[in-house]
């Protein structure tokens, strides 16, 4: 059976405390990536474990604990503390979600190949933005928007578009769950490289480092 957000006056007197408990620390994470990085913010919904039964309330939701909040709006990229925490408090409990398209696309790769690329190229002195890692074992390297529009050309033209590769990018309509949040209901996702302030200047193009990552999602499935 699903569960709802605030769903009972019960529900609603304990999420209401737990806001107040936890307001600081969420409320400081959604103004950290709207106010420090420049993303957009949505709430999203939960997925209670074991069932993964997802907090928007329909039985046959197909993502769970993976979407935006039906009519949740979004937290501007330049959003400060205070508006984040009037707009994040009606939604106690809710995930972060970043969409996808705007500020960034992201190439997905598994996170065993992820972390292996990602050595490769912090070696090779590549420029890198941030990469998270999902409980099911998923590396999402930000790139530069208009990734996803573009993967089959550069897998083209690097050589790589008949190559069986466990490789795929996300753009518009989109969205990636924000660590610490949980995703899916299968745990929280984390940094495998956290956004730093030297490297606020926006994500890099992803011709820069496609190459390596198809290279080594060759050689770890073959």
């Amino acid at each position: 059976m699903g569960f709802t957000i605030g769903g009972s006056r019960g529900t609603k007197e304990f999420r209401s405390g737990a806001r107040r408990r936890g307001r600081t620390s969420e409320c400081t994470a959604v103004a950290e990536y709207t106010g420090l990085w420049g993303w957009d913010a949505v709430p999203g919904a939960r997925a209670a474990a074991p069932a993964r039964d997802c907090s928007c309330g329909h039985t046959n939701c197909g993502a769970p604990g993976a979407h935006p909040l039906d009519f949740a709006p979004t937290v501007p990229a330049g959003a400060t503390l205070d508006e984040v925490a009037e707009i994040w408090g009606e939604y106690p409990g809710a995930s972060i979600l970043l969409p996808v398209g705007r500020s960034f696309d992201v190439i997905e790769v598994s996170a065993e190949a992820g972390r292996r690329a990602l050595v490769r190229l912090e070696r090779m002195g590549l420029p890198l933005g941030p990469v998270t890692v999902t409980p099911d074992r998923r590396a999402q390297f930000f790139v530069a928007p208009g990734a996803a529009a573009e993967l089959p050309r550069l897998l083209y033209r690097m050589g790589w578009d008949d190559a069986d590769l466990d490789l795929r990018a996300l753009g518009q309509g989109a969205f990636l769950t924000a660590p610490p949040s949980d995703h899916a209901g299968l745990g929280p996702a984390d940094w495998l490289r956290p956004p730093a302030l030297d490297r606020a200047g926006g994500p890099p193009q992803a011709r820069l480092l496609l190459g390596t990552l198809a290279y080594i999602c060759h050689r770890f499935r073959h």
